[in-house]
């Protein structure tokens, strides 16, 4: 602490601080250097009384979201804990491109693929049939959310900003949770949808995603749902179901040889 040292800081797209939205423009003070105008000592870290930056650009996501402009600082660390940094001033030494600052997938984090926008294919093929028993056979197997949520939400503090672009643009519950009632079970393909835009966190994960499966049939524009019973493949701008059976009914395409 209290030397000079080099750190991330994240702002609003238009380069204003994400506290107050007016108060400092990062972009504008490049090569310049920003003072804290509530600076107090003696304040909480977690205040106005310092502005803020962190060592690591993904600890950057307290008090942060997603989209953002992203800068490189340098100051004197005052306060700090696990994430963040107080300072008194910080000088902007110059912007950065997020694409590059972030080893996850920050362009799809911003912009979701939509499967209910991809035209779903004419006909539901044995590959279809086949990733979609993968993915049951995972769904049974392994807590889904929970992993996704522990390996990537408390990794990188995105948990609510990505939840929120993927939900709110993919438009899944007003098209498929509330028209069918398999809210849980078209959840579980949101988290492995974006547990796959996180894969470079995850150690184990750039060996293998577990959840690929899911994710392979979401970017073919199909959305697996399961009632206790029977499988559906919904696609479309509808959600319409496009394909429903047990996964003895499935094996039963295979062996027709449906391709």
């Amino acid at each position: 602490m209290n030397k000079t040292e080099k750190f991330y800081k994240l702002a609003k797209l238009d380069g204003f601080d994400f506290y107050t939205g007016k108060t400092i423009n990062y972009r504008e003070n490049i090569g310049k250097t920003v003072k804290c105008p509530q600076f107090n000592v003696a304040g909480d870290l977690c205040s106005d009384a310092f502005i803020h930056a962190s060592r690591k650009p993904n600890d950057c996501f307290v008090g942060a979201r997603i989209p953002c402009s992203a800068y490189r600082v340098s100051g004197k660390s005052i306060k700090e804990d696990k994430v963040k940094c107080g300072f008194e001033e910080l000088a902007i030494i110059e912007e950065l491109n997020p694409k590059t600052v972030f080893q996850w997938n920050y362009k799809e984090a911003c912009n979701p693929i939509n499967p209910f926008k991809i035209l779903p294919p004419n006909k539901i093929t044995k590959k279809h049939i086949q990733l979609t028993e993968k993915w049951a056979s995972v769904g049974d197997l392994v807590g889904l959310r929970a992993s996704v949520w522990a390996s990537v939400g408390d990794l990188v503090g995105l948990r609510a900003s990505v939840w929120a672009s993927v939900r709110d643009l993919v438009g899944l519950r007003a098209s498929v949770w509330a028209s069918t009632g398999l809210g849980d079970s078209v959840r579980d393909s949101v988290w492995a949808y974006i547990g796959s835009i996180f894969i470079s966190e995850v150690p184990a994960w750039k060996k293998e995603y577990p959840y690929q499966c899911a994710v392979d049939l979401w970017k073919m524009g199909l959305v697996p749902s399961f009632d206790g019973k029977k499988w559906r493949l919904h696609g479309g701008s509808t959600a319409e179901i496009l394909w429903e059976g047990t996964l003895k009914a499935a094996k039963q395409l295979k062996k027709e040889g449906d391709q």
